[in-house]
């Protein structure tokens, strides 16, 4: 039996949109003043996964496997991809505290976005701003989002992967799950299986509220499920 459902993406009136664009850019900007504020205060943070920041900046092999040495002698305990953005900003700008953690600190700018962007769709702008604010203002997420562990990339995909699957109940079923597959790939090569909590409840919205019937519904989560083993399967391979 297919089941039926109302677009959720839709339009804003424009007295609310008047509003909620001044009030994202305040959310946006408050938050991106929290997470840079005295951002060096923390030194290089977690001495560890800074040291394979470290070699990635001097050795593209050591970069590509997130080692601790130049020498790509012996790698980290999780898988590189958090290392990879804050390594090549490191080769970008120097190697210092601050190449290194700012790009975790707009990894949060940009979960609090993708997040407002997500609930916007489905309780309208208020609902998405109070998201978004609570999301910033969690103290373990302020810790985080400044901080040089792997959990700020991996959160960043998790959102944009539940945004992903509710772009995909609007139309263009098949695309929008598959960039969803790829942001939980991505994620698993952040952070292991702890990527993968999520995606059961991802896969059940689809299958109960994609429009169609079940068969077609099944194949779009495949063609999801599909992107999610190759973008993360890759380096497993490798």
């Amino acid at each position: 039996m297919a089941v039926t459902t109302q677009p959720i993406g839709a339009s804003v009136p424009p007295a609310t949109e008047r509003w909620t664009r001044p009030a994202l850019a305040v959310l946006l900007s408050a938050t991106a003043a929290l997470y840079l504020w005295r951002l060096g205060a923390a030194g290089y943070a977690n001495e560890f996964y800074a040291a394979a920041v470290q070699a990635g900046t001097q050795s593209w092999r050591a970069l590509l496997f997130g080692s601790l040495d130049p020498g790509n002698g012996i790698t980290v305990d999780k898988p590189p991809a958090a290392l990879w953005v804050m390594a090549l900003s490191g080769r970008i700008f120097g190697f210092n505290a601050w190449s290194m953690l700012v790009p975790q600190a707009l990894m949060g700018v940009g979960s609090v976005a993708v997040l407002y962007a997500a609930v916007r769709r489905t309780s309208g702008a208020p609902a998405g701003l109070l998201a978004g604010t609570a999301l910033a203002l969690t103290p373990v997420a302020a810790l985080m989002f400044r901080f040089n562990n792997p959990d700020a990339l991996l959160v960043l995909l998790l959102v944009v992967a539940a945004y992903c699957v509710l772009r995909a109940l609007d139309g263009n079923a098949t695309v929008w799950t598959v960039l969803a597959g790829t942001a939980l790939g991505l994620a698993f090569l952040t952070k292991l299986l702890q990527a993968f909590l999520v995606t059961p409840a991802l896969a059940l919205v689809l299958l109960i509220a994609l429009p169609g019937g079940l068969w077609s519904r099944l194949r779009t989560v495949l063609a999801g499920l599909t992107a999610m083993v190759v973008s993360g399967g890759w380096f497993v391979v490798l």
